[in-house]
């Protein structure tokens, strides 16, 4: 059997001067945490990494 990776979500926050990378495993916190950026006025996107299987 093998076990399918964990996929984690990464959160990119850009604001003029900086940057912050937020990140979770949690599809739903992504999203939460991405519109309450956005609803503050702050340009931020959603990335998902899924490592690859090893054999």
């Amino acid at each position: 059997m093998t076990e399918q990776p964990a996929t984690t979500y990464i959160v990119s926050v850009d604001k003029p001067h900086w940057r912050t990378i937020l990140t979770t495993k949690d599809k739903a916190e992504a999203d939460a945490l991405e519109q309450a950026m956005v609803q503050d006025g702050v340009k931020a996107q959603i990335e998902e990494i899924t490592p690859k299987v090893k054999r």
